[in-house]
């Protein structure tokens, strides 16, 4: 284990780090005066404070395309991998997103391998494989196979919704319930699900890093309470102060039909809603608890984790 221990010059690499998630993480980092690399297919994205930063390089490249690979990986300790092509103009079949994502983690891996990263934290997705799992969901757990087949030792954490300012899940939640009183929804309304607020991910992922001892495993990550969708509109009208919202459900409205609704009502893309409303019908429930071993924390429920986000300003990297 003294090898897969971070020193303290030891740099890490970000792939994803100007995401939803990523931003978040690369401040949370930064803080913590870890050296860091983050790879971007757009230096503009990334703010002006942190290009300055002295402990953070800046590498432009494509993860699909392999650009750039070589030196984002060169002397690097441990990466996270954050990247997800979802949403990606045109990206409307789950085969076309499915492919990309193979690619870069095929590329990203190659690269790891043959600069001898020790190891890899990836933030995949819930959902038991084979029970007619989601494009999206199955394409995270290949994601999760590939990254585990490398020389380097994978740590895989699976959330489901991610609760925070700006995140895509989220975004569709808030503005749904916010602009329309009565919806008329698919059965996936009654789903069950279990919720995580950003930071709880924030701070299994900032506790991976610095715990060896979690290389090689999978854990699944959640917050305090298991709900259904119907129950976190009416939880979120509830963290909000507004009235309850009138749900109607409906078996005859396809994901398609609803992609291109929520499409209408937020500022989703259908390309980017499209697949996470296919994923709405797996239940995303976690099925072991162990991560709470290693990094004991106090899950913010879920009504407390909307009150932050609606409240919280969605800034550049």
């Amino acid at each position: 284990m003294d090898n897969l221990a971070l020193k303290p010059n030891d740099r890490v690499l970000i792939l994803g780090g100007t995401g939803f998630v990523g931003k978040r993480l690369v401040s949370e980092l930064i803080e913590r005066n870890i050296k860091l690399r983050l790879f971007v297919r757009n230096p503009s994205k990334v703010s002006t404070s942190i290009l300055k930063n002295k402990n953070v390089e800046i590498v432009k490249g494509d993860i699909v395309r392999g650009d750039g690979l070589k030196d984002a990986v060169h002397g690097i300790h441990t990466a996270y991998y954050l990247v997800h092509s979802m949403g990606s103009k045109g990206m409307f079949k789950s085969a076309e997103f499915a492919r990309m994502d193979k690619n870069a983690a095929e590329n990203f891996i190659n690269s790891a391998d043959a600069a001898g990263i020790k190891r890899v934290i990836y933030l995949g997705g819930l959902g038991e494989v084979g029970k007619g799992l989601s494009g999206h969901l199955r394409s995270r757990e290949e994601v999760a196979e590939i990254l585990s087949s490398g020389k380097l030792r994978a740590t895989v954490l699976r959330a489901a919704v991610i609760i925070g300012a700006g995140g895509a899940s989220f975004v569709i939640l808030k503005y749904l319930v916010e602009r329309l009183r009565v919806m008329i929804c698919p059965k996936w309304i009654d789903t069950k699900i279990q919720p995580i607020a950003v930071k709880d991910v924030l701070a299994y992922l900032t506790g991976c890093l610095f715990l060896p001892e979690t290389a090689g495993k999978k854990f699944d990550i959640g917050g305090p309470e298991v709900l259904t969708y119907r129950k976190m509109i009416q939880q979120y009208t509830d963290a909000v102060g507004i009235p309850k919202r009138v749900i109607f459900r409906t078996p005859v409205l396809s994901s398609h039909l609803a992609s291109y609704w929520v499409s209408l009502v937020t500022p989703i893309p259908s390309g980017l809603a499209h697949p996470l409303i296919e994923g709405m019908k797996n239940e995303v429930v976690c099925l072991d608890d162990s991560i709470t071993e290693y990094i004991p924390i106090e899950k913010t429920p879920f009504k407390t984790a909307v009150k932050i986000a609606v409240s919280e300003k969605v800034n550049k990297t």
